[in-house]
């Protein structure tokens, strides 16, 4: 039985890897549960603290996720117009276009929100460039993360090896 949900764990890990760049799976989250479910084998001595401490960490990341592209609105001269624009379009682009909108609802938000301020869309396209450079740092963070609970799977699992066979 521990094969099984070794196997079942190492797929999730590796859905999270994936996850990391498709904004429909929660990469890191995913990631957490591959290693919650380790620890959760006969194998492995559970380990409250480890499974505490690296959820903590993946649902800030899911959060942070979620901020960067305002952030860098923010960062890049984008008004509270802007900053409010990507935010909505963050959301609205989640539920009516799906994946991508996670993309394409703060560009689309943060020009808006900058054009109702009465700025040209000129001036609009820099703020909306910095929710496009914060989607990226939120992936990127997303794929560290994943990758890291890869590697404690896999650190953890080479420990305990011989308790598998």
């Amino acid at each position: 039985m521990d094969i099984l949900i070794f196997a079942i764990g190492i797929i999730l890990c590796l859905i999270g890897i994936i996850g990391s760049f498709l904004p429909i799976i929660p990469g890191p989250i995913t990631s957490w549960f591959g290693l919650l479910l380790l620890n959760l084998t006969s194998a492995v001595p559970f380990n409250l603290k480890f499974i505490f401490i690296t959820l903590s960490v993946a649902v800030l990341v899911f959060l942070l996720d979620f901020i960067t592209p305002i952030y860098g609105v923010k960062k890049l001269g984008g008004s509270k117009g802007g900053q409010i624009g990507a935010s909505l379009g963050l959301l609205i682009g989640i539920f009516i276009i799906g994946p991508l909108g996670i993309f394409i609802g703060p560009i689309i938000g943060a020009i808006t929100g900058e054009m109702i301020n009465n700025k040209s869309l000129k001036k609009s396209l820099k703020p909306a460039f910095g929710s496009i450079l914060g989607a990226l740092t939120g992936i990127v963070l997303k794929f560290c993360l994943s990758m890291t609970y890869f590697f404690f799977y896999l650190n953890i699992f080479w420990q305990y090896r011989q308790n598998f066979f």
